[in-house]
């Protein structure tokens, strides 16, 4: 054993094999890249998981918001229908209770961050409108929205539901 011992001490001598200071040094600067690497990660991940925190926060209501609009939809065409066949006024308090009914649920919504797009006019984006039809209309210029059948929404920046929409074709 001491003979092998020596011949290491030799070749370290000869400049052939690094000596145990140097591997040591190099095992140890191995270790602080892999220690600043895994730092990095944890602190990359850490980042990442707070902005899907944020994101969770900011979207959780989506699926109820969506649920919210078909009461809203539903609310709207009522009042659109009434204001069309307004003959009655003695239902004109019960009207006025479903507009401030309405009025509400607007409100609530948009304190949520949800709030409607507005397409009538605009040029057709597939990323925020559905397209249902196609109308011939000489006043608008070709791959404008025409109209507007059902409103879209966005929560903060985000699509809730497009807007469903006829497109002029020129």
């Amino acid at each position: 054993m001491p003979l092998q011992d020596d011949s290491l001490e030799k070749s370290n001598t000869n400049g052939s094999a690094p000596s145990a200071a140097e591997a040591l040094q190099a095992d140890q600067a191995q270790l602080i890249d892999r220690l600043q690497r895994a730092l990095a990660d944890s602190d990359n991940l850490r980042k990442r998981l707070q902005r899907t925190a944020e994101d969770d926060k900011r979207f959780a209501i989506s699926t109820f918001a969506v649920r919210l609009l078909m009461v809203e939809d539903s609310l709207a065409r009522m009042l659109k229908e009434v204001d069309e066949n307004a003959q009655n006024t003695d239902q004109s308090v019960l009207i006025a209770g479903v507009r401030a009914t309405e009025r509400m649920l607007r409100e609530v919504l948009e304190k949520g961050g949800v709030h409607r797009i507005d397409a009538l006019g605009s040029r057709f984006d597939p990323h925020l409108h559905e397209a249902i039809t196609e109308i011939h209309d000489t006043d608008l210029a070709s791959g404008h929205i025409a109209g507007v059948l059902e409103d879209g929404y966005m929560i903060h920046d985000r699509l809730l539901r497009p807007a469903k929409v006829s497109v002029s074709k020129s």
